[in-house]
């Protein structure tokens, strides 16, 4: 199986809005219509730190990386945090989600950011499985308020 990953299109709209129905159902979670299309919108607005990368097979979208870069302090360029990650179940263990993060490792090279990183829920133990062949984690705890 040969994976392509390339930058998301106008017209990855329709399989995007399907594996992210799924990402959704995986996780439990509900995220209302209108923040899914802003979402969307934002990953074309070039005044938005919000990207995607779609992974390809047989010319069907079949996982999604939504990504953001940003300032830090204690760094001197950017970093960027990986949002989303997800492979259709129906290809998952076939090497996408590799696919996925080594294009973006070199793409966060090319760029000249200083780091790529991303968090995880600590029970999926499918994509913690493929994280550690990249980097052991860090020990840092996230804490979120929700406002």
């Amino acid at each position: 199986m040969s994976v392509t990953v390339r930058e998301a299109l106008p017209q990855d709209e329709a399989p995007f809005r399907r594996l992210w129905a799924d990402y959704l159902a995986f996780y439990g979670v509900g995220i209302a219509d209108d923040v899914t299309d802003l979402t969307w919108r934002r990953v074309f607005d070039p005044a938005s730190a919000i990207f995607m990368r779609v992974a390809v097979v047989d010319g069907d979208v079949v996982g999604f990386a939504l990504c953001l870069t940003h300032e830090g302090t204690w760094t001197s360029s950017l970093d960027c945090y990986l949002e989303d990650l997800f492979v259709d179940a129906a290809v998952r263990g076939k090497g996408v989600g590799r696919a996925l993060l080594d294009d973006l490792v070199v793409l966060s090279k090319g760029k000249g950011w200083s780091r790529l990183y991303w968090h995880t829920d600590e029970t999926n133990a499918t994509a913690r499985k493929l994280y550690d062949r990249y980097v052991e984690s860090d020990g840092h705890i996230r804490y979120r308020i929700t406002l």
